[in-house]
């Protein structure tokens, strides 16, 4: 009961600040979505180095800062190529790692190339499309945009949980977590359904119209999205041995056992909104 009680209470209140932090945009977004960067690429390095995998940790933390703010929406274009800066900081940050295995060999060094690169992309790159969405059509309706991939990814959390214990008998993916099934996923999927569809209603002119169509497209997208997400953590953690990513939140573990289903969830709402919603 008093772990459940930490649980319910940590969440309750990240849930408040959540809400504040998308209300007031990007110029407060930014800045905690650095602070969780940072202590995301923590959790990676700390479990890589757990598993005697060494990486860049340095150059991590560095390119994980540049990405974030690459990432903040209206930037001017890169001027001799086009584009965006966040590509621009991406391939740098895969050029100095190739550098500095040159300058500066060790043992395993492709193995240290890899697993910096994928850190890169796991948790800056990914965090990038929250304040990317965040300004999607418009700093006006994007908090709506936002909100709606939380909605989703948390309704799967819920749905997934309670059908998966009363409906629960075959195993999703029992290599890489045992717990999770089937019905307990489709379970996710059709809460989540409820929930974008209800939400939709709610906020009607202030989101783009969601019809019945579209909420199922949308849900089957993010619900999947978010549910591909925490099994992908999960095969990251053991793969590298680790129980969580860390002890960020009082019987939640680490901040990326928290945003595991949002690192997927987020980037597939925003190419749901710019693609199929054509927003």
């Amino acid at each position: 009961m008093e772990t459940l009680r930490s649980r319910f209470v940590s969440a309750f209140i990240a849930f408040l600040l959540i809400l504040v932090v998308l209300w007031v945009g990007l110029p407060l977004m930014l800045p905690v979505l650095l602070f969780a960067g940072w202590l995301g690429v923590r959790e990676y390095v700390g479990m890589v180095r757990g598993a005697d995998i060494d990486v860049r940790r340095k150059a991590l933390l560095l390119f994980s800062v540049l990405i974030i703010v690459a990432s903040y929406p209206n930037l001017p274009e890169v001027p001799w190529i086009g584009g965006s800066w966040r590509e621009v900081v991406l391939t740098a940050a895969l050029f100095y790692l190739l550098i500095l295995e040159v300058v500066r060999p060790g043992e395993r060094p492709l193995e240290r190339i890899v697993y910096s690169g994928f850190g890169l992309l796991y948790v800056p790159w990914l965090l990038g499309y929250f304040l990317q969405l965040r300004a999607t059509p418009n700093l006006e309706d994007g908090f709506g945009y936002l909100l709606l991939p939380l909605m989703a990814a948390f309704a799967t959390d819920v749905g997934g949980f309670f059908f998966g214990k009363l409906f629960g008998r075959r195993k999703l993916a029992p290599e890489v977590s045992p717990a999770k099934t089937v019905e307990g996923a489709m379970g996710g999927l059709v809460f989540s359904f409820v929930m974008v569809f209800l939400v939709g209603r709610v906020l009607e002119g202030f989101l783009f119209n969601l019809n019945v169509y579209d909420a199922l497209l949308y849900s089957l997208m993010v619900s999947s999205a978010a549910q591909l997400g925490d099994l992908a953590e999960s095969i990251i953690k053991r793969s590298l041995g680790a129980k969580d990513s860390g002890q960020f939140l009082p019987g939640h573990g680490g901040i990326l056992d928290r945003l595991d289903s949002l690192l997927f969830a987020v980037p597939i709402s925003y190419f749901f909104v710019t693609i199929v919603a054509g927003r």
